[in-house]
Order: C-alpha cells, then sequence, then structure tokens
C-alpha cells in the first residue's frame, strides 16, 4: 500500500508523519502556558473554540526547548483520538514512499518514538510513531 508523509524539521533534523495522522498545518501563534502539565508541554492553543495541547516535539525529543517565533508552525494530529499540536520549526515537502517499507531503527528498542526511517535522496526521514508521543515511557532518560 502507498504511504504519504508530510516532512518537517525539528532540531535541523528531517522528520515526516502519515498524511492521514495529520488534521491541519496552522501558522505559529502563541499558546497559554498551563501549570502542572508535562514538561514537554508547552501550552494550550484555541483551535476555533476548543482546547488544543501543544506539545514541544524539540523538548519532547529530548533535544531541549523551542523558542518559536513566525517561522516556526503547528502541525494538529491525532494522537490516541485526541487532538495535539505539534511544534515544528518548518514543514517541508509531501513525499510518496510508494509501497518501499521503512527502515527499522538501529536498536529498536531504544527508539520507540521512531516508527522507522525512509532515505529520501541524500537525506533520512525519520518517521514519528504518534502513539510513543503520548507514552510517558516510551522515552528513555525520564521524558
Amino acid at each position: 500500500m502507498a504511504r504519504e508523509l508530510i516532512t518537517f524539521e525539528v532540531g535541523g533534523q528531517l522528520f515526516g508523519l502519515d498524511i492521514t495522522a495529520i488534521r491541519e498545518i496552522r501558522a505559529w501563534s502563541p499558546v497559554t502556558r498551563v501549570p502542572g502539565v508535562p514538561h514537554y508541554v508547552a501550552g494550550m492553543a484555541n483551535l476555533r473554540g476548543s482546547i488544543l495541547p501543544v506539545i514541544d516535539l524539540a523538548t519532547r525529543l529530548g533535544w531541549g526547548g523551542t523558542d518559536p517565533d513566525e517561522r516556526h508552525a503547528i502541525i494538529v494530529v491525532d494522537i490516541a483520538g485526541k487532538s495535539s499540536g505539534l511544534i515544528v520549526e518548518s514543514v517541508s515537502d509531501l513525499i510518496d514512499l510508494g509501497d518501499a517499507p521503512l527502515q527499522p531503527p538501529p536498536n529498536a528498542s531504544d527508539y520507540s518514538f521512531i516508527e522507522g526511517l525512509a532515505p529520501i535522496g541524500d537525506r533520512m526521514v525519520l518517521v514519528l510513531n504518534l502513539s510513543a508521543l503520548n507514552d510517558e515511557n516510551s522515552f528513555a532518560g525520564g521524558f
């Protein structure tokens, strides 16, 4: 079955998400910080009257926080049946993987947040596992 990915950058690295998981891509807008949420939740945003938690993807991946500005975007996805936003540096391209399978990451148990790797030209796309983003036990180092 052919698979299409939206690619985007976080921390200078190219990531991909299956296009079917994406509800929309929004321009950056400030979020409201909320106490008591996990450290990787940047805050909450108003999505046409609904409250949307916004995850700082760089923080979630253990790469330090993002200081977002107007060049950043929020990718709205469904994680475990709930909408969440992901802060990304930039949205790149729509790519068609065709029927090519994803390559497994080395030591797959250490990379539960990565579904697989896709070589695209001279770059490697890390395909995110969205369900792992919602699982506190998916990340080493206490994320």
